[in-house]
């Protein structure tokens, strides 16, 4: 299926859209002037009938539409994503969902992801910045096979930038430090130590933060289940 066809796909898909699914997509924090009101599940459908394809991915990321940029992530090869077309992605994303879904779907199954996370953290762009952290997130339950050690040098990451009170950062900050304290028993404690550090800043977003972290680390589950998991 070529670039026009996709197109073609998704303006269908838009006028069976559910009425008022786009206005709503606003109160989610997403923009929607370029929106179509196209519900993920769908597009997640599309993305399985077209298929991978690296070429098709490159060009749908042009179009000005939303959903063309959540479905990207779903059929892009990641065998053939290059660090320069990540840097360039990361440069257009505006909205959280677009940012997730790349981070998720795609460029966390790239070996480029670790030395990203380290340079994205430190740009000033409030979905730059956001997008290293979900990558943290993201890694942290896909990547089974790198090392405890690499997630546990992002706790110092986490705790630098835990004083940004741009809404879309600070809850990628929290969503890694929980992603990272459940990923085994060893990044566990560690990671509750900080969040619980977190909590008594006296920066109200780090507060924030680590309050919300260690309410969800602390789940007596969370622990007995990586208990659990580090016997097999």
């Amino acid at each position: 299926m070529n670039v026009d066809k996709v197109i073609a796909r998704l303006n269908k898909m838009a006028k069976n859209a559910k009425p008022g699914y786009k206005e709503g997509m606003a109160r989610f924090g997403i923009k929607s002037d370029v929106a179509l009101g196209i519900p993920l599940p769908e597009i997640r459908k599309l993305a399985k009938e077209i298929g991978k394809d690296h070429e098709v991915a490159l060009e749908l990321w042009k179009a000005n539409i939303h959903e063309a940029k959540l479905l990207v992530p779903l059929i892009d090869e990641k065998d053939k994503v290059t660090e320069k077309q990540m840097d360039e992605w990361v440069e257009d994303f505006y909205s959280w969902d677009i940012c997730d879904q790349c981070c998720s779907n795609l460029f966390d199954k790239t070996p480029f992801y670790d030395k990203k996370i380290k340079e994205w953290v430190k740009s000033e762009k409030e979905f730059v910045r956001r997008a290293g952290f979900a990558l943290m997130a993201t890694s942290a339950v896909h990547d089974k096979k790198a090392p405890d050690s690499q997630f546990l040098g992002y706790l110092t990451l986490i705790k630098k930038y835990s004083n940004d009170e741009r809404n879309f950062v600070k809850k990628a900050v929290n969503w890694a430090v929980r992603q990272i304290g459940k990923r085994s028993i060893s990044l566990y404690g560690p990671a509750l130590k900080l969040a619980k550090e977190l909590k008594e800043s006296k920066d109200k977003t780090a507060r924030w933060i680590g309050s919300d972290a260690a309410r969800e680390l602390e789940n007596p589950k969370i622990k007995q289940r990586l208990k659990k998991k580090s016997k097999h």
